[in-house]
Order: structure tokens, then C-alpha cells, then sequence
């Protein structure tokens, strides 16, 4: 499913993953399990299109392993990868 769209109010790869590059608000980036600064209420990246997006954020695309079916299915998938990958 290589056209997938982001589940809207989902925000889930703002919240479960580390990430280690400098975030508008978040100089030293995002520790895993935190919502990144960037994130809305309503869970829409603020800072979405903009140049000052990291580039890991930029380049991650939505899949159906990765969203599943539910945010809740896109959470738990995201933490647990997170704690694979982890150092």
C-alpha cells in the first residue's frame, strides 16, 4: 500500500520514537514516548512542508505495518520498534 495517507489526529511517529536532531522548541530532540513540541492539540505537525521539519520526519511515509489499523495499533507498532532499536 505505497499511497497511504496519515491517519488524521493519529500523531502517533510524534509521540512513540526517539529522535536525536534538533526540533524547533526541542534543541536536543525528542526522547521516546514524549510528544514532540511541534505536535497539536488535535495531533497535526505544525511545523509540516516547512524546511525546519528534521529530515527523519521528512522521509518517514506512512505504511499499513506501521499504521496498522487504529492509532492504538500505530503506537504500540512504533514502541515496540523503538525499544528493538534502541541502544
Amino acid at each position: 500500500m505505497s499511497d497511504l495517507e496519515c491517519r488524521a489526529g493519529c500523531g502517533a511517529c510524534c509521540i512513540a520514537p526517539s529522535i536525536s536532531t534538533s526540533i524547533p522548541g526541542m534543541p536536543q530532540g525528542k526522547p521516546a514516548g514524549v510528544r514532540c513540541v511541534q505536535l497539536t492539540q488535535d495531533n497535526r505537525c505544525q511545523i509540516f512542508g516547512k524546511p525546519e521539519r528534521p529530515q527523519v520526519c521528512r522521509l518517514l511515509r506512512p505504511s499499513q505495518e506501521m499504521c496498522g489499523n487504529s492509532r492504538e495499533e500505530a503506537l504500540t507498532y512504533l514502541i515496540q520498534l523503538e525499544r528493538a532499536t534502541a541502544p
